[in-house]
């Protein structure tokens, strides 16, 4: 599943090709994804000039002259593709400008598009309940410890709870606890503020650095340009179960609330 750093290398990908560019056509090659299309989506976009690009969490945002923003979801495989040669059966909403072609292609469907006022963006039901961005200013030890406090849940699933930090997922969560050494286990409302920071800094590291090579490609997920994401050679925990941990410990793997978790016991406390 596309995580934040592979919606964000999406996001700089259409980025050049899409901001300032009048939309000249929206096609629709089936009525939904996960859910059915906006119905006004065709309406409401052609025409409209390209403001802007985002992301929030998960979700891509395109900002237009028409104070709407679409907002995307990648769902399990929804990837972008500009310039296809040839459209494909999964390629289920293309957005047309003067120089380019650009197709939303998700073979499983479990993706999404809306459109939403620009200035109702906060309120948006989705993105009401989110917590900081993890690579914005409000995502500290201060914040993370007051979202943490007297919390017995184990620290791995309130780092993927989205109303306590949002857009981190199951591959750059095991990262992060690996680079803090905390165990995914640990009981939130435990870790003291010293080793929060470390964990902030570690979530800022992972991100940043699955950002710079492009994410991760698992399964379905390429960049806007076709090329994939390599950072996934520079896991040091996820997938790894077995392997030599740099301590001298091996990478183990737990099932938790059915997501795999990777961690090494002997360095992660």
């Amino acid at each position: 599943m596309p995580e934040l750093p592979e919606v964000e290398t999406t996001v700089r990908g259409l980025e050049p090709v899409l901001k300032g560019v009048r939309i000249e056509r929206i096609t629709l090659r089936r009525g939904d994804l996960r859910r059915p299309f906006p119905p006004d989506l065709g309406q409401r976009l052609t025409g409209a000039t390209v403001t802007g690009l985002g992301r929030r969490a998960k979700y891509g945002l395109i900002d237009t002259d028409r104070g709407d923003t679409m907002i995307f979801h990648l769902g399990m495989s929804g990837r972008w593709r500009i310039d296809p040669e040839a459209l494909g059966k999964h390629d289920h909403l293309v957005i047309e400008t003067a120089k380019h072609r650009l197709a939303l292609n998700d073979a499983r469907r479990f993706g999404s598009v809306d459109l939403v006022p620009t200035d109702a963006l906060g309120e948006w039901p989705a993105f009401k309940a989110l917590g900081p961005e993890p690579l914005g200013l409000d995502f500290d030890a201060a914040n993370l410890a007051k979202a943490f406090k007297d919390r017995v849940a184990p620290v791995k699933a309130l780092l993927l709870d989205q109303r306590v930090v949002a857009g981190l997922g199951n591959i750059y969560v095991c990262e992060a606890l690996y680079l803090a050494r905390i165990a995914p286990t640990r009981a939130g409302g435990t870790i003291t503020r010293a080793r929060l920071s470390k964990l902030v800094d570690a979530v800022r590291d992972v991100l940043t650095a699955a950002i710079r090579a492009g994410g991760s490609t698992l399964k379905d997920y390429a960049r806007p340009d076709g090329e994939l994401g390599y950072f996934a050679k520079e896991w040091r925990v996820y997938g790894r179960e077995g392997e030599p941990c740099e301590c001298g410990g091996l990478v183990e793997r737990r099932i938790d609330s059915g997501r795999s978790t990777f961690w090494c016991p002997r360095c992660q406390k």
